[in-house]
């Protein structure tokens, strides 16, 4: 069996077209139909229900997709490896993150990532909650995720606290405490608030939820999005008002108005996530750049 073979197979199997595989690997598509058939009398089953009018994978090929796309990933750690042994990181990393409550952490470990390993390309995924990230890391469609502690246990996702941030409210301009120093979020216990979605698993929710609860009273839900920003933007627009963590008081939207809460803080934990299952050497290298421009605070 050549490479070559498993190539031209994971071509076809994810067009099931011949055409278009063909025109995928720059091949005829006679030649590409040859190779198949290579592959398929080296393997001793068919691979493909050909028509005229489609393609589709045989329950052997089925079985077989997954350890060809295996192969070429492990081919890629091959290459990323002696990359590595040289000094020279190549590859990419696919990172998710909340969008505004990252704003003060992710620029600086991509500035850094980029200058120091130009070859790394970094694949950033915005509107990633703590849950979804947690759970794309564990199945390695994420290598690192900006989540929200603590987490549920899991047996192979790792984290390190990167920020601390006391939680504020956010008002709009006219609202009758928005010209106070601070706010008593006991007082806030009739209005309306705007949050992230409870389903998502999102970091702030539950650290606001909790903050509520010890002032004496359940928030009233009036609008949930994902979007961090647009919860400013909402309560910039009277919506109601929000509970964000004091990073995003710099980025506040007019019409909105970030005040500090009095007493004892109720703190967003901010962490990176990845899998210790991960082989991949690109990502260990942006993890040691991580610990470098974003250490764990005191």
């Amino acid at each position: 069996m050549e490479i070559r073979w498993l190539e031209a197979f994971v071509a076809v199997a994810e067009e099931l077209h011949f055409g278009r595989a063909a025109a995928r690997l720059r091949l005829a598509q006679s030649p590409l139909s040859q190779t198949i058939r290579k592959l398929e009398r080296e393997l001793g089953v068919t691979l493909f229900d050909r028509s005229t009018r489609s393609v589709a994978l045989t329950p052997a090929g089925q079985a077989l997709l997954p350890h060809a796309h295996r192969v070429f990933e492990e081919l890629e750690l091959g290459r990323q490896a002696t990359g590595a042994a040289s000094g020279v990181f190549y590859g990419t990393v696919d990172i998710g993150f909340a969008g505004a409550l990252n704003h003060l952490t992710l620029p600086p470990l991509t500035r850094a990532v980029r200058h120091r390993y130009p070859d790394v390309t970094l694949n950033l995924v915005g509107r990633v909650m703590t849950r979804d990230g947690v759970a794309r890391v564990e199945r390695g469609a994420l290598d690192l995720a900006f989540v929200a502690l603590p987490l549920d246990p899991s047996p192979v996702v790792r984290t390190r606290l990167i920020a601390r941030e006391p939680l504020g409210v956010v008002l709009p301009v006219d609202h009758r405490l928005a010209g106070e120093p601070v706010v008593d979020l006991a007082d806030l216990a009739d209005d309306g608030f705007v949050t992230t979605p409870v389903a998502v698993g999102s970091g702030l929710q539950e650290a606001g939820l909790r903050a509520c609860v010890n002032a004496g009273f359940r928030p009233r839900i009036v609008q949930e999005i994902t979007d961090p920003f647009m919860i400013l933007t909402l309560v910039a627009a009277g919506v109601g008002v929000a509970l964000v963590s004091a990073e995003v008081a710099g980025i506040m939207p007019s019409g909105s108005v970030y005040v500090p809460l009095r007493g004892k803080p109720v703190h967003l934990d901010h962490a990176i996530a990845w899998s210790a299952d991960n082989p991949s050497t690109v990502l260990k290298a942006v993890l040691a750049v991580a610990e470098e421009v974003l250490p764990t605070p005191a």
